[in-house]
């Protein structure tokens, strides 16, 4: 039984939201279509197609501030969480449970805008000790079933991001990340491969119309250490375009060339908000 439905979001957590916010601004070609926030957090979201980016910070006082602010302490700007939509949170907790993850019962959060509209989801967010380590969650569609609008684009919209094409995890114990990302959590494995040449074993899950990457050395071995969050790899229609755009906002980035996947073509961005390591692709080139 396959329950999620999509990636939901990728959250991250930074110190400086507005900071943050300019950046991905620049990097993605698009505005956030909300900035608010409630319980002690403040956000900005930007809506794809396929799956949103929340960048978060702690604001005021209240229990997720606080969840964010030891995150923050503890491990530093980046990921702090991947969201699943799931069509039904409550079931979804039940189904996971059996299998071995635990979860907290679902509950409702809150988002107030800047302006008083105010956003409403329900969420359950599963044990780390059972995920390998990181922040999963599982989120019911929008309570209004209407879909969040887009982020807008800024400027030549061939130049812009698209939608994530996947985001990197970094897992000690491929075998580990099989179990928990496929026979628990029901995700598609598409394709396990591993290329002795770049020393790495990738599973490929999707995830509706994204996908999460796992990625385990073959250099060293399996282990029960945690996995942790790697990139992001965001999709443009046009590379060249894209890296000109990225470049001339004052990004650091590579030349474009032939990715690994055939019919692709990537380039890199540094000195990304939060220090997400970040690539972008063109498909179907």
């Amino acid at each position: 039984m396959t329950m999620i439905t999509a990636l939901d979001h990728v959250a991250l957590a930074v110190n400086d939201l507005d900071a943050a916010v300019a950046s991905y601004r620049e990097l993605l070609g698009r505005e956030p279509n909300w900035l608010g926030g409630d319980g002690g957090a403040r956000h900005a979201w930007f809506q794809f197609p396929n799956m949103a980016l929340d960048v978060i910070t702690p604001h005021g006082e209240g229990a997720f501030g606080d969840t964010i602010r030891k995150h923050l302490a503890e491990h530093g700007e980046g990921i702090w969480a991947v969201a699943f939509t799931v069509e039904n949170a409550e079931a979804a907790q039940k189904l996971v449970g059996r299998r071995g993850l635990r979860g907290s019962v679902p509950g409702p959060t809150r988002s107030t805008h800047d302006d008083g509209r105010k956003r409403y989801w329900t969420t359950s967010a599963l044990n780390a000790a059972d995920t390998g380590g990181l922040n999963i969650l599982l989120v019911d569609p929008p309570r209004s079933g209407e879909p969040w609008p887009q982020s807008p684009v800024i400027g030549d919209a061939a130049a812009t991001v698209t939608e994530l094409d996947h985001v990197v995890v970094q897992t000690a114990n491929a075998d580990r990340a099989l179990a928990i990302w496929g026979a628990k959590l029901g995700l598609d494995l598409r394709l396990d491969r591993s290329n002795q040449q770049w020393g790495v074993r990738q599973l490929f899950f999707r995830a509706g119309a994204a996908v999460v990457e796992m990625a385990a050395s073959l250099k060293t071995p399996a282990s029960d250490a945690p996995d942790t969050f790697g990139g992001l790899a965001w999709r443009v229609a046009d590379a060249e375009a894209a890296q000109a755009r990225i470049a001339a906002a004052g990004f650091e980035v590579s030349e474009v060339r032939v990715g690994r996947k055939p019919g692709t073509r990537v380039f890199t961005a540094r000195h990304v908000a939060a220090g997400v390591p970040t690539i972008l692709i063109q498909q179907n080139a």
